[in-house]
């Protein structure tokens, strides 16, 4: 697989013409996520629409809820034949194993990913905010051991902790870092940040890049430029 294979672009728009729009300007991209807002503004359509292009999806979900909720969830999402999807860590035990067993009898079942901290958050909020007395590494690894003990098959961290996860929990799980930005990119609500060549160094198996590509003057220089880095 090319590096530019393990790069995941958002589709961060909030509608289905924006999303074609923004996929029509960049065709070299390969892997795409489809996060909350535009899965809520599209329904599957936009599934429908990548699937067709022949594109790999990242449908970045992150569900939490009970067991029973996540397990069907898991099995609706598991039908549009979509390669990465997303629950939250800390949805617990019960939650992760009945997402694994949904998802079994798939045709194609996605490879679930546990989200182990959002990258907004730093160690300040974790603590004092959400009174979890845990340091933020320590945390985030917590929490990838316990989806992987689950049968989960990876997990979504922040570059910082992808070294310790990737050593942790073996060559096998997969580590997705958001919150990488190369170092002639702003890194806008991102706490906790790293260039892409330094993430992959670090362990990570895919890379979300997303503003400093979206946004550019020039998208596909962009894409382009930080290709020709790796």
């Amino acid at each position: 697989m090319s590096s530019s294979d393990q790069i995941i672009v958002p589709l961060d728009v909030s509608s289905l013409d924006e999303a074609i729009a923004l996929i029509d300007k960049l065709p070299p991209v390969t892997f795409w996520k489809v996060g909350l807002e535009l899965f809520v503004a599209t329904g599957p359509e936009i599934l429908k629409i990548l699937k067709e292009r022949q594109k790999r999806i990242f449908l970045d979900l992150k569900f939490h809820d009970i067991p029973n909720t996540v397990a069907g969830a898991c099995s609706s999402a598991s039908q549009y034949g979509v390669d990465l999807l997303t629950l939250h860590a800390t949805a617990g035990k019960n939650a992760l194993k009945a997402a694994t067993e949904a998802i079994k009898d798939s045709p194609s079942p996605p490879k679930l990913l546990a989200i182990t901290l959002l990258t907004s958050l730093n160690s300040r909020e974790l603590a004092f905010d959400l009174k979890i007395p845990l340091e933020l590494p320590e945390y985030a690894l917590e929490m990838a051991l316990l989806a992987q003990k689950c049968g989960i098959n990876g997990a979504v961290c922040s570059p910082q902790e992808v070294s310790q996860l990737r050593q942790s929990c073996g060559p096998d799980f997969l580590l997705v870092c958001p919150g990488v930005r190369p170092s002639w990119a702003e890194k806008g609500d991102q706490q906790r940040v790293m260039t892409p060549e330094k993430a992959f160094k670090a362990g990570a198996n895919y890379l979300v890049i997303g503003r400093p590509i979206t946004m550019a003057n020039d998208p596909i220089a962009a894409w382009e430029r930080i290709c020709e880095e790796l």
